[in-house]
Order: C-alpha cells, then sequence, then structure tokens
C-alpha cells in the first residue's frame, strides 16, 4: 500500500508543477464566470467567443464585455443577435458589478435560473426572443437597480408576479409580450410609474385590466393579443358598463393605427421595447387623466395623392384623394419620421382635452429618427372634430400658421395627417409633465416642489413665449386657451406654452363653413375656449366669458396673470370662490389693498426663501396689473416679459 500513496503523491506534485504557469495568469473570478456562459453554449456560428481565453488575466478585452477601467469587473455582456445556441448558467449571478446584460436574439433555452438574480446590481436585463421556459423566478424582484426587462418573445409561462411593482425603479421597459403568461394582471402594476413602457401583448391573460394607476394610461397596443382579456382600453367589454367608459371603436381602414406590429413579429416586439428604454431623462407625461382612446384593426395602406397641376379637373381629383386617403404633412425639415414609422410605433394615451386625445408616441430605433442612435419620442393629437367640417386647404391653411410658431418657449409642431374623419397633430414630446401638475401634484408628478429661482425660470420663458406668439405676425396671434395645464416642462425645467391655434381647429365658434364669421375675424385668430370647471372658468377674462364677446390678445395677458398668481401662491384658480365667489385674483388683490402680511397669500414652499420677498413682491405687482378688470389698463405682453426678465436672483 505504501508504494501505491508514494506513487499518488508524485502523480498530484508533477500535475502542479504542469498547471503552475497557468495558475499564475489565470483569469480572475469574473473571467471564470464568463467561461462559464461559454461552456453552456453548444453553437457559435459567428464565432462571437472566439476571443474569450482562459490564458488572458481579465475578461476586459473579450468580444462583447465591458468593464470598469479602475477594478476591471465585468459590467456589460452584449451577445444579442449572435445565433448563440446553449443555456444561461446560474455563474453569471456571480458578477457582482454586472449592470447590464443583453441576450436577445438568439436561442438560449431552459428556464431562467433563479441564481442569476445574484447580480443584484443589474439595471438592463434583455433576454428577449430565445426560447427561454418556465415561471418567472421569484427572485427577480431582489434587482431594486432594473430600469429596464425585456423578456418578450420567449416560451415562459406561469402568472405575472405581483412583486414585480416592488421594482420601483423600473421605469424603462416592461416587456412580457409573446409569452405564455396567464391568469389576471396584477393590480399592483398600476403603481408602475406612467413613464414605463409597458407590454404585455400575446399572452393568454384573462380577467379584467385593473383600472388604477398607471394602467389606466396605456393605450391598447399594451394588452392586445390576449383573447381573455376584458376592460378599458380594449373594446372587449367585461360587463356592460356605461358609454364614457367603453369609447366606440372606429374601424374604419382609412384611420392610421398606431400599434408597435411591425414588418417582422420578433423584431418589430424588440425594436419598440428597446427603444423606450434608452429614452434618457424622460420622468413625467403631460398628465393623468382617465381618457378614452381609440381601437383600429385594420392597416391603413398609404398612397399618395397625385398633386396635378395641369387643370381644374385633375386639381378636383387630387383633392378628391386627400380627402379620401388622407395626406401626411412635414412641417420642419429635420423631422425624419414618416407616416409608416407612427403606424407601427408604440401608442400611450397621456391625456384628453376638449381639443382630442394625446398620445405619446415611441418610434423604434430600428427605423429612421431625428434623433440618431435612439428612439423619436413624440406626441399625437388626435384632434376632436366638434361640428367643424374643414377642408383640405382650410386645414392646411390653419397648421401651418401653428407650424410657423417657432420659439424655444413654445412646443414645436412638427408634422400633421388630414383625413375627411381623421386629423393628427404630430409635435415634440416634453418630458417633464405639466406646470399645473408640478404646482399641485398628481400620479404623474416626480418633482419636489418648485424653488423660487424655478418658479422664476418658468414664468419668464412662459411670458417669452407668449410675446412670441402675439408679436410673431400682423394677425395678432392670440393664444386663447392659457392656464399652468398648457405649459410644459422639460428636464431643466425649461416651460413650452402648448395648444396654440387647437381651440380655432376644434371649436364650434370657429367654424370655418361660415363665411361670415371669416369676414368679421378676417384679420385676427380667434379663440373661445369654454371651461367646464370653475377653475378653467378663473382664467378667461372678465370680458371674454360673454358669449358673443371677442378674444383679444389682453385676454391672454390676463389669463397669464393667473397663471403667474397661481405660480406665487400655488393655489388653484378658483381659490375663494365657496367664500366670496370672485376667486384667487380677488383675495390676492384685497390682501394687498389692506396691506395684509405676504405670508397669507404666498405658497408655503417658498415662505423660507425669505432673501426673495422683493422679487416675490414684484411678480405679484405684475400679475395684478395683468389681471386688472379694465382690459385696457393691462399692459401688453411685451412690457410682462420684460419687467419679468428684469426681476433678477440674488
Amino acid at each position: 500500500m505504501k508504494p501505491v500513496n508514494g506513487i499518488k503523491i508524485v502523480f498530484k506534485f508533477l500535475c502542479i508543477l504542469t498547471f503552475l504557469p497557468s495558475w499564475s495568469t489565470s483569469l480572475n473570478s469574473d473571467g471564470l464566470s464568463l467561461l462559464a456562459l461559454k461552456a453552456a453554449i453548444t453553437t457559435d456560428p459567428m464565432q462571437a467567443l472566439i476571443s474569450w481565453r482562459d490564458s488572458d488575466s481579465t475578461p476586459c478585452n473579450w468580444d462583447g464585455i465591458t468593464c470598469d477601467r479602475t477594478h476591471h469587473r465585468v459590467t456589460s455582456i452584449s451577445l444579442s443577435n449572435k445565433g448563440l445556441t446553449g443555456y444561461i448558467p446560474s455563474e453569471l449571478g456571480a458578477l457582482s458589478s454586472l449592470t447590464s446584460l443583453s441576450l436577445s436574439f438568439n436561442n438560449f433555452s431552459k428556464t431562467i435560473p433563479p441564481h442569476l438574480f445574484n447580480a443584484t446590481s443589474l439595471s438592463f436585463l434583455e433576454l428577449s426572443h430565445n426560447s427561454l421556459s418556465g415561471p418567472l423566478p421569484h427572485q427577480l424582484t431582489s434587482l431594486k437597480n432594473l430600469i429596464h426587462l425585456d423578456l418578450s418573445s420567449n416560451q415562459l409561462n406561469g402568472s405575472l408576479p405581483d412583486a414585480l411593482s416592488n421594482l420601483t425603479h423600473l421605469s424603462g421597459t416592461l416587456n412580457l409580450s409573446c409569452n405564455s403568461f396567464s391568469g389576471e394582471i396584477p393590480t399592483s402594476f398600476g403603481q408602475f410609474p406612467v413613464i414605463l413602457s409597458l407590454d404585455l401583448r400575446h399572452n393568454n391573460l384573462s380577467g379584467k385590466i385593473p383600472q388604477v394607476g398607471s394602467l389606466l394610461n396605456q393605450g391598447p397596443t399594451a394588452f392586445t393579443g390576449n383573447p381573455y382579456l376584458c376592460g378599458f382600453p380594449l373594446e372587449t367589454l367585461c360587463t356592460t358598463q356605461p358609454e364614457a367608459e367603453n369609447p366606440r371603436v372606429l374601424t374604419n381602414p382609412q384611420k392610421p393605427e398606431f400599434s408597435s406590429d411591425g414588418p417582422s413579429e420578433r423584431q418589430k416586439t424588440s425594436s419598440v421595447s428597446v427603444t423606450a428604454s434608452l429614452i434618457s431623462g424622460v420622468s413625467v407625461v403631460i398628465g393623468v387623466v382617465f381618457v378614452s382612446v381609440w381601437v383600429l384593426r385594420k392597416r391603413w395602406k398609404l398612397e399618395e395623392a397625385k398633386a396635378g397641376r395641369t387643370d381644374k379637373v385633375e386639381n378636383e381629383v387630387a383633392a378628391s384623394e386627400e380627402r379620401q386617403k388622407g395626406k401626411f404633412v412635414v412641417l420642419d425639415e429635420g423631422f425624419a419620421l414618416e407616416l409608416e414609422d407612427l403606424l407601427r410605433a408604440s401608442a400611450y394615451v397621456v391625456g384628453k382635452s376638449r381639443s382630442g386625445i394625446v398620445y405619446k408616441v415611441v418610434a423604434g430605433s430600428g427605423g429612421r429618427s431625428f434623433a440618431v442612435g435612439g428612439p423619436t419620442v413624440v406626441a399625437v393629437r388626435r384632434l376632436s372634430d366638434g361640428d367643424a367640417t374643414w377642408k383640405f386647404k382650410e386645414f392646411e391653411a390653419e397648421v401651418e400658421t401653428i407650424g410657423r410658431i417657432q420659439h424655444p418657449n413654445v412646443v414645436r409642431l412638427r408634422a400633421y395627417y388630414y383625413a375627411s374623419d381623421e386629423k393628427l397633430l404630430i409635435s415634440d414630446f416634453i418630458c417633464n409633465g405639466s406646470l399645473h401638475n408640478a404646482l399641485h401634484g398628481g400620479p404623474a408628478n416626480m418633482l419636489p416642489p418648485l424653488t423660487w429661482a424655478a418658479r422664476l425660470k418658468i414664468a419668464q420663458g412662459a411670458a417669452r413665449g407668449l410675446m412670441y406668439i402675439h408679436e410673431c405676425s400682423p394677425r395678432k396671434y392670440i393664444h386663447g386657451n392659457i392656464k399652468t395645464s398648457k405649459i410644459l416642462l422639460d428636464d431643466d425645467l425649461q416651460p413650452y406654452l402648448s395648444g396654440f391655434g387647437l381651440n380655432r381647429l376644434v371649436s364650434s365658434s370657429s367654424k370655418p363653413a361660415n363665411a361670415a364669421f371669416r369676414r368679421q375675424n378676417s384679420n385676427q385668430i380667434i379663440m373661445s375656449p369654454k371651461g367646464s370647471s370653475s377653475s378653467a372658468t378663473m382664467y378667461i377674462a372678465p370680458e371674454a366669458r360673454i358669449a358673443v364677446s371677442k378674444f383679444t390678445q389682453k385676454c391672454d395677458v390676463y389669463s397669464f396673470g393667473i397663471v403667474l398668481l397661481e405660480i406665487l401662491t400655488g393655489r388653484l384658480p378658483d381659490f375663494g370662490v365657496d367664500n366670496e365667489g370672485k376667486g384667487l385674483e380677488s383675495h390676492v388683490r384685497k390682501v394687498f389693498r389692506e396691506e395684509r402680511p405676504l405670508s397669507e397669500v404666498i405658497d408655503p414652499a417658498l415662505l423660507h426663501e425669505v432673501h426673495a420677498k422683493k422679487q416675490v413682491v414684484a411678480a405679484f405687482h405684475m400679475a395684478l396689473n395683468c389681471t386688472e378688470l379694465d382690459p385696457e389698463i393691462r399692459p401688453r405682453m411685451r412690457m410682462v416679459s420684460e419687467s419679468l426678465d428684469r426681476i433678477k436672483l440674488q
């Protein structure tokens, strides 16, 4: 026995000598975890892993691998669309610095290993378009930093984990489409932020879509393809419900359909989801409201109308084709999206007003985009027809008037679509919600209380935008619907006036068929908004609340004064109506007339900024000047803007 044991010892020693050089240059722990992935892959037709050698000290120079420069730890694995066949090994969970894992468009099979989610630094997980099966591991909820999750186009099954709502940073994409998930949609999914691109299409989900939170703001494209799913915003009714909760389904094949279905079922789904996740800085959408949406089932086949100019007959034929087939017109040369891009994009309901429904439309990065290398996000407003009947040439003239307004503080109109029964306006999407939500809160508001510096910046920018509208043309343009919900904010809290010209397009009082009306107002664009609430009414100048009255630029000045008071007080325009019947303007004017403390009217959030007292008082005086009952006494917007610009932060 002793000779045998001696032979074993010698053999082990020789093995150590043999492998000692290899150990001295062996891979770090991250490299060994990646070699486990290489070993789990049986087919590598593009030789994507040929550079993965165990003789290297780190994997940082391997194809598809990114490391941090300081510690040489793996932060990203990108092996999408490589034709790889195999399974995902548990060892990837040992990559403690891994923030991005992309294995989409391959043929990985088996289940998703629960230990993968030990890599808790993951913020981007892309496993779409594979052959993964089984339920979602509950360990997935340990990825507290996760922003983007795309597991679409696999063979996953089971129920949707209610605990997914615990992923509080999930604000880019949650795409679980084209799988075999069953059961009901958890009510907790309504806790996801409105900006999340949610896609649950083509599963076996059943029951009623929960009418809570952000789920109310999803368009039908988030839920289609689930035959046993019902309720808003789908056309399938769960029970007999009021018409307002179940809008009439429009099935006219001439109308555009916003859908994330594209030329290739697999590629289109991924394009939309990846596109939405790459949007940086998007924080909130235009506003959370309960709205109705349209559901379109047939694709519109676009053929451009021939604009023949040879004779009157050809012109009439072209006009007829425009009315029947529709016309898509780009107003900005830098806008690279085409109608086909919008048709295949994802659409999410973000607001509704008298002028129509507003959609956030995310066009995939796979197509052309004026935002090179990323997605294009636009706002598409589907106009309400009202009782106005527009001919194309008249509609074209009105919309191109709106398009001529190009100012850093006015929302830019990029394109429009006209058909006899469908009219769309495509404009920039302003990502941080409205001033109304920033001041008063709301489901979509994620901003802290606005500082005085932020409020002054917003007031100054909005005043410049309105001044530009007023002075842009000798026709004396009028906005006609100035209020805090029409002032949108971007990531830097820059304000943008929205809604210019909309009342003209949808108001019954501006019906172009009324020739007498056109003659009477040939030198002005007149708006006649009619607020449905007391708060909305308070924005309207007293002289304009009479039905036969005409809107003027001084009406805009009054509305802006109310907005300025709202910014300064943090109160709605109808504050005090129950007691005095006159609203915020009357209350503030009384406080100043009686020389009462400023603390009675200023927003409590500004009280600690005592250094700004003189600036705040100056802004109050300007607001009161704007809201004088006599329109002749009110200043013009140029004076308002210049006066606000003279208020400097100390």
